[in-house]
């Protein structure tokens, strides 16, 4: 625990891992058990209608559990790391205040780190974005994320080179700044009193049950879900409108692309974005790791919580 941190005051609860891990269901059997609300840390699920495709637990299945951050923007909002830091650490102060365990789910690691972390959000400026996004629209995804590779390796190396939105930010802030982008990550100090627990299933398991959801998110009806969001912005979505799933979804409406090879291309950039942040997670020594597939595991889990909220009383 952080020698800065309240002894005696709830816990920040932490679930982390890959998509498909088991988030979600362990999320909420902490909460209930120890008597918290959940706190999503998932950039997608930020979004109303996003639902299918970002694997969002309808209200029916939260067991009654508060889940703050979920359905807060339009398609057309942009998600932003500063705003989201704003209102997550909003809802933990508000969650701990009324003597409450805060259980902050998800696996969009940045986000996680500036709900639980101390992270300065470096700041923007609307002419050089512009000024980059033009340059991107002209020269191309591949050469902007050569130029980031170029000014700041240790960035370009985190950063996925066809997500053109964070190596464009990534670029400006270098420009604002003067400093690297890797210099604003965050440190691993935690702002309150927290338990980290991540979930790791086996890469073969995780890679099938990717698989098996993205199979099960086209039978639900994704395309019908982007579709119905089409009259409310998604395409001009910065944001929504290049989710996985929603992106592949909106090619198969417009005919570039075929059903099979929508779920195809759905999968494939799902497993590796899992790759991704397992690699984001893994190095953080404060996280406890479990099998979530392992007989009594989430069990386990919840255990290995309570521990944690007993040794801070």
């Amino acid at each position: 625990m952080p020698a800065d941190a309240a002894s005696g005051s709830p816990l920040v609860v932490a679930v982390v891992g890959p998509t498909a891990s088991g988030k979600s269901e362990l999320a909420l059997r902490v909460a209930e058990r120890v008597g918290g609300e959940v706190v999503s840390a998932d950039a997608m699920q930020l979004y109303r209608g996003m639902d299918i495709g970002t694997a969002k637990l309808p209200l029916v299945e939260r067991r009654g559990i508060p889940h703050h951050l979920v359905d807060v923007l339009d398609v057309t909002d942009e998600a932003t790391i500063a705003r989201y830091q704003v209102d997550a650490r909003a809802c933990i102060d508000d969650i701990r205040g009324r003597g409450l365990h805060p259980v902050v789910a998800g696996g969009s690691g940045l986000y996680v780190r500036a709900a639980l972390d101390h992270l300065d959000i470096p700041p923007t400026d609307p002419d050089v974005r512009a000024r980059l996004e033009a340059d991107a629209q002209q020269r191309g995804g591949d050469a902007m994320y050569a130029v980031l590779t170029e000014r700041d390796p240790v960035a370009a190396q985190a950063i996925e080179p066809r997500n053109v939105r964070r190596v464009i930010r990534a670029l400006e802030v270098i420009e604002i700044t003067g400093r690297p982008f890797s210099a604003s990550m965050p440190e691993r100090r935690h702002l309150h009193p927290t338990v980290t627990v991540g979930l790791r299933p086996p890469r073969d398991v995780l890679d099938e049950r990717i698989d098996r959801r993205v199979g099960q998110m086209w039978r639900d009806g994704l395309v019908d879900e982007v579709r119905a969001l089409v009259p409310h912005g998604i395409r001009e979505g910065r944001t929504a409108s290049r989710a996985l799933g929603y992106a592949q979804a909106l090619a198969e409406i417009d005919g570039t692309m075929s059903a099979a090879a929508a779920q195809a291309e759905t999968a494939q950039l799902t497993r590796r974005y899992a790759r991704r942040q397992e690699s984001w997670f893994r190095p953080d020594p404060r996280t406890w790791w479990v099998d979530p597939t392992a007989e009594g595991a989430l069990d386990e889990a919840v255990t290995h919580v309570e521990r944690a909220i007993a040794d801070n009383d």
